[in-house]
């Protein structure tokens, strides 16, 4: 328990450092995608230092938290979808370079964090499922966005980048229902 307890910090501080250089860098050049995805950090960050506290508690509180962490998970979609919309009155491309490079950023946290919950991920039910989709989820997403990026310099369209960020959210809102679907199979293993 207190190996996962410090994996899942680790997680948290890794995405909470990560979310404040791509939000920064998302806003600066203005990309949807690097937005969803900087959101999902701070997501992320919140989630993994939920799971920390709540990993000592019983199985029914888990169980409540494993609820909650599920419509938690949603907030990025609801984000990105804010993002986009603001953005398709105005479909500027973003810097292609930051873009690429920031998500390059991201991919290495990511994968990092992902190989920290890999072998956890079905311990402690709905919470540590939570925390090992949402890094994985988000590895995929980096790899979308890497891919944005090398686009969007051959063609100048800012509808990539919307397309990716939407798509980001689409795969937060499937973790969502996973997650859920995880916490309402949960027991308590005392009779």
């Amino acid at each position: 328990m207190q190996t996962l307890r410090r994996v899942v910090l680790t997680v948290a501080f890794l995405n909470l450092g990560y979310f404040f250089i791509e939000f920064t860098v998302a806003l600066t050049i203005g990309s949807v995608s690097l937005f969803a995805d900087s959101v999902d950090f701070l997501e992320d960050a919140l989630i993994n230092l939920l799971i920390f506290a709540a990993l000592p508690w019983t199985a029914a509180r888990r169980k409540l938290v494993g609820s909650v962490l599920a419509f938690v998970i949603l907030i990025p979609a609801i984000a990105t979808i804010w993002m986009a919309i603001a953005k398709v009155f105005d479909p500027y491309p973003p810097e292609p370079f930051a873009l690429t490079i920031t998500a390059l950023g991201a991919l290495l946290v990511n994968l990092t964090a992902a190989l920290l919950l890999v072998r956890h991920r079905h311990h402690s039910g709905s919470l540590t499922k939570a925390a090992w989709l949402s890094a994985r989820n988000d590895a995929f997403a980096n790899l979308a966005i890497i891919t944005v990026g090398i686009l969007t310099i051959w063609f100048a369209t800012g509808w990539l980048d919307i397309i990716v960020g939407v798509g980001i959210g689409i795969l937060n809102a499937d973790a969502a229902r996973a997650v859920w679907k995880a916490a309402r199979q949960e027991t308590d293993p005392t009779p």
